[in-house]
């Protein structure tokens, strides 16, 4: 089997734990911002639908966040576990970027992700916005991957709005 068919840990169904755990691990490959690791979670023919953007496929999916990570610079990303049942995860996030002028944006939406039975994500649908902010209102202060265990969650920031 090649790296591309591999099943990923934690299978449905989930559990809180199991859960917590597919979140957390979504969130640390987000955050290596390297398409081709990220694509590895998702099954050949997933289905997206990233705000009004519609893809099939793993390559669609790298092509997608090769496109994604080349305008939002310097991104970091939390994502906070809202809900599970069966094969099915819902997810709140928050992430932080700044265009190529400096601007920069704090990026707030939910996912549903439903999972195949060998672990990988079937289908994903987000829904975001994008708040401008300024420097000095910027929360991800880590360095470039993944974030610290330490660093606090999305609740504990005061971004469960």
């Amino acid at each position: 089997m090649n790296a591309l068919e591999q099943p990923r840990r934690p299978f449905p169904p989930f559990d809180a734990e199991s859960a917590a755990q597919k979140v957390r691990m979504a969130e640390d490959a987000w955050n290596t911002r390297n398409p081709e690791t990220v694509s590895l979670a998702y099954s050949a023919n997933s289905q997206w639908r990233n705000r009004s953007e519609f893809l099939t496929g793993r390559e669609a999916i790298v092509n997608f966040l090769r496109r994604k990570w080349e305008n939002e610079r310097d991104y970091r990303l939390i994502k906070e576990l809202w809900a599970f049942h069966g094969a099915r995860i819902a997810v709140r996030f928050a992430y932080e970027w700044h265009d190529d002028s400096g601007s920069w944006f704090r990026s707030y939406g939910n996912e549903n992700w439903e999972f195949d039975e060998n672990g990988l994500m079937r289908r994903r649908i987000a829904s975001i916005n994008d708040l401008p902010i300024t420097a000095s209102e910027r929360k991800y202060h880590w360095a470039l991957g993944r974030r610290p265990d330490g660093h606090p969650s999305l609740s504990d920031l005061g971004l469960e709005l």
